[in-house]
């Protein structure tokens, strides 16, 4: 999984981390958007696994993205083992 995080320590973050205990372990499902390669469109993309409870903070009106891994469902080309995801565009599943 690729760090966002910038190499230069002595510059902070452009995002601030943490982690909700109440979301990790949690099973759920994200939809999103990407670029579909080699072309000027974007289409849908569909992932399920278990949420890490890890969440960044992006800007100062905070934009949250959790962290899901052990993906059970992801798209054919995704070759990584874990997406961020915005936290509107996730589904829990677990009551």
């Amino acid at each position: 999984m690729q760090d966002n995080s910038n190499e230069n320590k002595d510059t902070p973050a452009p995002f601030k981390s943490g982690i909700n205990p109440d979301y990790k372990g949690k099973h759920a499902e994200c939809d999103g958007g990407a670029q579909i390669a080699e072309t000027k469109y974007a289409g849908r993309q569909f992932f399920a696994g278990t949420l890490t409870g890890d969440y960044r903070d992006f800007g100062d009106y905070p934009w949250r993205w959790y962290l899901l891994a052990d993906l059970s469902a992801k798209p054919e080309a995704y070759t990584q083992e874990a997406v961020w995801c915005d936290e509107g565009s996730l589904i829990l599943m677990d009551n």
